[in-house]
Order: C-alpha cells, then sequence, then structure tokens
C-alpha cells in the first residue's frame, strides 16, 4: 500500500497551501494588536493607577475599645454600612487618563507577644469620613493614628533569625453563597446582649493572646465596596433558578440561526411547543435544605457587598516559631463554615509549601514566604481578580469577621482598653475675665 504522503501527493498538495503560505508570510503581524492589546492595557492601567495611588496616603487607626460593648457585630454591620459610601467609581477620563480606581480599606488585627490590637487602614484624606461611621455605632471607643507594627521587624523576613508561614484565603464556593454569620450562633432575643454570645472572632483572639515573646500574627481583611464591578448577585439569580428549576428564559437567536433551522431542520419560529405548566410550582418541591440555600442566597445578594481579600501571617524568632500555630485562623474560619453553602481555605497559589519532589524546593519556598510578606505589608489585592483570591462579603458577613469584643465576651484577653469615657469640661464652669 502506498502511503498516503508520497511524493505524488506532496507534489498535488504544494499548489493548494501555496496561497495560505503567501498569506501568512504577507499578514502575519495583522492579529498581533489584538493579541497584544489586553497585556498592553493591563500594564497601561497599572501604571498610571500606580502613579495616582501614590498621591493617596494611607494612614492607620488604632482602635481602642472599651470594656462594655452591649451589641458589637450588629452595631458593626452598620459601621461597615456607613464604609460602603466610599464607593465612588472613577469616569471614562478619570479612569484611562488620570488613573484613578475604587478606594480601598483595610480590617486588621495583629497579636504582638500576645498583646492584641485592632486597626483600620484608610486613606488619610477620608480619614474623618471613617471616624464618624465608627463613633456613630460606637461613641466609646478611642480611634487614634498610630506607627505602622509592620516596620517594627525586620522587612527581609525570612532571613537567619526570623521565620513565617500563612496564606490568602479563597471561597470553597461562588461569592454568592453566604458563611455563617453571627444571626446563626444565637437565638435572636429581645434586650439581650450580644457580648455574652458566642463569636467566631472569639476563637481567634483567644489563640493569638497566647503568643511568647518573638512570636506575631497578622490577620487582614482588605475591603473596597462594589455594585456592578463583579457579577455575583446575577450569579446568585442563575443558582436560584437552577435550584428551584424554573425554566431558564429563550435566548435571542441570530438571523441566521433561524435561516438554518427553517432551511434544514424544518422549523418554524415562533411555532415550536411550549411546555406544559405544572400545576405545583417548582419553589413548592424544594427540600428543607433546598429552601435553605435559597433563602440563604437571597438574603446575601439584597445588602451591601464589598470585594474582598483576606489574608494572615504567623512571624516568630527562629527560637520560638512554632508552625502548628497556624491552625488558629483554620480554626476560626472552621466556625464560619457551612457544608451546604460557603466557607473559607487557604488560597494554594500563596501556600508556601512544596510538596516533593521539586527542583529548587527550599528556594521557591523562601520565594513564596518573601511574596506573602510582601503582599501583607503594602497591603496588596491579586493583579488579576478572576484568578482567585477575591471573593464578596456583605456587611453582615464582614461584621461577623472583624468587630470589637466586649470583656464579657472575651475575659481573658490581653487588650488595650480605653477604661474611661473622655468628655469635655462641664458648661458651667466659672471662668476668669
Amino acid at each position: 500500500m502506498v502511503g498516503f504522503l508520497d511524493s505524488t501527493n506532496i507534489e498535488s498538495i504544494i499548489p493548494v497551501l501555496t496561497p495560505f503560505w503567501v498569506v501568512i508570510k504577507n499578514w502575519w503581524w495583522l492579529p498581533l494588536p489584538f493579541i497584544l492589546l489586553p497585556l498592553l492595557q493591563f500594564y497601561y492601567l497599572w501604571f498610571i493607577r500606580t502613579k495616582w495611588d501614590a498621591t493617596m496616603p494611607k494612614i492607620l487607626l488604632e482602635v481602642k475599645i472599651p470594656k462594655e460593648i452591649e451589641r458589637p457585630m450588629k452595631a458593626m454591620e452598620q459601621v461597615f454600612s456607613s464604609f460602603w459610601t466610599l464607593y465612588d467609581p472613577p469616569s471614562f477620563k478619570e479612569k484611562w487618563f488620570e488613573g484613578h480606581f475604587l478606594l480601598n480599606f483595610a480590617l486588621e488585627i495583629v497579636s504582638i507577644e500576645g498583646n492584641i490590637h485592632f486597626f483600620i487602614r484608610v486613606p488619610k484624606i477620608l480619614r474623618g469620613m471613617f471616624e464618624a461611621a465608627v463613633y456613630a455605632q460606637f461613641p466609646n471607643v478611642e480611634l487614634g493614628e498610630a506607627d505602622d507594627y509592620t516596620k517594627n521587624v525586620p522587612q527581609n523576613i525570612p532571613n537567619k533569625e526570623w521565620d513565617l508561614f500563612g496564606w490568602d484565603f479563597m471561597f470553597l464556593k461562588e461569592s454568592c453563597y453566604p458563611i455563617k454569620t453571627y444571626l446563626k450562633f444565637f437565638e435572636e432575643q429581645e434586650g439581650a446582649k450580644e457580648e455574652k454570645r458566642m463569636s467566631a472572632l472569639s476563637v481567634l483572639l483567644e489563640g493569638m493572646s497566647d503568643f511568647k515573646k518573638g512570636e506575631q500574627m497578622w490577620f487582614q481583611i482588605i475591603a473596597k465596596p462594589i455594585v456592578n464591578e463583579v457579577k455575583w448577585v446575577e450569579e446568585g439569580k442563575e443558582i436560584i433558578d437552577k435550584l428551584v428549576k424554573r425554566p431558564l428564559k429563550p435566548k435571542l437567536k441570530s438571523i441566521i440561526k433561524e435561516a438554518f433551522d427553517v432551511l434544514f431542520l424544518g422549523i418554524i419560529p415562533g411555532q415550536t411547543e411550549k411546555p406544559k405548566e405544572e400545576v405545583i410550582p417548582p419553589e413548592m418541591k424544594l427540600t428543607p435544605g433546598e429552601r435553605e440555600v435559597v433563602q440563604a442566597i437571597e438574603n446575601k445578594i439584597s445588602k451591601l457587598a464589598f470585594e474582598t481579600t483576606m489574608r494572615f501571617v504567623y512571624i516568630g524568632t527562629k527560637d520560638v516559631f512554632f508552625k502548628p500555630r497556624v491552625k488558629i485562623p483554620l480554626d476560626f474560619t472552621a466556625g464560619i463554615n457551612i457544608a451546604n453553602l460557603n466557607g473559607f481555605k487557604p488560597w494554594k497559589k500563596t501556600l508556601p509549601k512544596i510538596v516533593p519532589p521539586a527542583i529548587a524546593r527550599e528556594r521557591m519556598v523562601y520565594s513564596k514566604k518573601k511574596q506573602l510578606f510582601r503582599r501583607f505589608i503594602k497591603r496588596m489585592t491579586p493583579l488579576f481578580p478572576a484568578s482567585g483570591g477575591t471573593f464578596v462579603l456583605n456587611i453582615e458577613e464582614l461584621a461577623t469577621l472583624f468587630h470589637f469584643p466586649g470583656r464579657t465576651m472575651a475575659p481573658t484577653l490581653n487588650l488595650s482598653r480605653v477604661e474611661a469615657k473622655k468628655s469635655g469640661p462641664p458648661e458651667n464652669l466659672p471662668i476668669e475675665e
């Protein structure tokens, strides 16, 4: 049997391929702009945004908490509702010519050798707005500008004296699925104090309060308000429609597709049989578990939301560094994970761990630790959010993850508290003339 690609067949194919080769040879450059355009666009936006961001200095505010806080989580939800007014999307000119973008803020809980501190990092020009939002709900707290605690350790960690471990978090499912929030930790009772009830944050705080000299743990949530920038609401509605088995909306067909249906399939537009309407609505057929999921998604997408990045790092001198400490954040997130809804897990791309065998394994682990440390101290968010590492939290979920605990909620914490409320002089104070 003569092979297909013998000399005769090759000679007969060459005249057919020649025109294609001429086109490729002369016009190979034509698709390059379309291929390079997204990359050029990304680097252009990165350059002008970095330039504009340098003109927007940030400050770190330390929160000193009073002994008694009656409704810390509910009040914190109202604080984040006020924080959402930071939302100010740039116009076309501001985005593409001046580099403006949606500003974010950082919520940080820090344990320095067992001493716990609460920080909020905000744009300096908006300090008044953030302070007003906090004081409106927590009039007894004290907010003051603080030095950046990340500068108090060597800036080249890991090194010969210091080591670290940590990761960024990611969701187990789509962002429209909620985590377990503070409302699920207790039965709502009129007049009851929330600080006397369970708080998932207590697990994190209690673990961080047990650190020794030379140990630190930093927990960070970076959030920016969103509306339609992330299509998580539409995603939630689609998932609800699938769960309740609602008929999908018919997609509009193109003229070419309709012509193909008529000519080759004999399908005339508008004459397809409509599905029979069921007597029992699909919503009535849901199991209790499915109904709970649908309601939870509906509740989440109904509230104001933020696109967030969440991470932690555990740092210590090598003589006291104890790697099992990294289980503390895992225990914290385990308390708010729900199997049929959502939860957190480490984002593997940021985990400083390489499974052997691997070439230059130690060097790769070292590089990942350096990147993790740099991302934290620079308060960086992922360059490509679609690839992972960001998710959507609404104000109720944020209040579950970050709130100010009263002494009854966490009595053993080594936490700097406000001993007495500061007040002005009495109105009838005599004045010398």
